[in-house]
């Protein structure tokens, strides 16, 4: 991978750990307001959570709901699912989510020193998608981010999610490399090794498994991404 000039990294679930305090902040919700679930067990919000988060992330990058209808949205289903009596406190719920999630947020193990060393030998940027408000939230709780990378691009921002690839061409003109010399790291088949495959870059798809594309390389330790990338020639 010696011909890789910028290398671009995902943020959720690849550099910071969404999924623990995705998890952590849902259980913290439904212990402080266990009332407003009804009998619904942990499990049971955890599980109906996962689905209903899904979709409506699906349709709001469809464009078939809007900001407040994602964000506010996924709470009023979760309730109308679970307990339809507590559907008022939705909006009090999903704002409350949010806080909790905020306090849990930390880096994925290993992430931060292979990013710090694989940044002092090759330009690094940041592509994420993600409410603008959060995501700015996080580089502001973890300023070294913002010092590693010399750019980021927040989709909410350019106004279309991965892996529409006007987002990936908006991220070409940005660091003024393309194809095999942008590699895209990233956790998500369908955001990230889809939309990096159809930009033509390579993608190294972190924590996922053999891909038919010869593009798409896997690893699960942050050490092969580093030996992968060394030496790596700058422009």
């Amino acid at each position: 991978m010696n011909d890789i000039r910028y290398v671009w990294f995902d943020l959720d679930d690849t550099l910071l750990d969404h999924r623990g305090a995705e998890s952590r902040a849902l259980t913290a919700l439904a212990t402080h307001h266990a009332h407003f679930f009804g009998d619904a067990s942990q499990s049971d919000i955890h599980d109906a959570y996962a689905r209903i988060n899904g979709r409506v992330w699906s349709e709001y990058a469809a464009g078939r709901r809007d900001k407040d209808g994602a964000k506010y949205g996924r709470f009023e289903l979760l309730l109308r699912d679970l307990n339809p009596a507590g559907l008022d406190n939705a909006i009090l719920l999903a704002d409350e989510y949010l806080r909790l999630y905020a306090s849990y947020w930390r880096w994925v193990d290993g992430a931060r020193n292979a990013l710090t060393r694989i940044a002092k030998h090759v330009p690094v940027g940041l592509m994420t998608n993600g409410f603008t408000e959060i995501q700015h939230a996080k580089l502001r709780q973890f300023p070294e981010l913002s010092r590693m990378c010399s750019h980021i691009v927040i989709s909410e921002e350019v106004g279309v999610l991965k892996p529409d690839i006007r987002l990936f061409r908006h991220a070409e003109g940005l660091c003024g490399h393309a194809g095999d010399q942008v590699l895209y790291v990233g956790d998500s088949l369908s955001s990230d090794v889809t939309g990096g495959v159809g930009a033509g870059w390579q993608v190294a798809w972190y924590g996922g498994e053999e891909h038919d594309s010869a593009r798409v390389w896997s690893f699960h330790d942050w050490a092969d991404l580093e030996q992968r990338l060394r030496p790596v020639n700058r422009p």
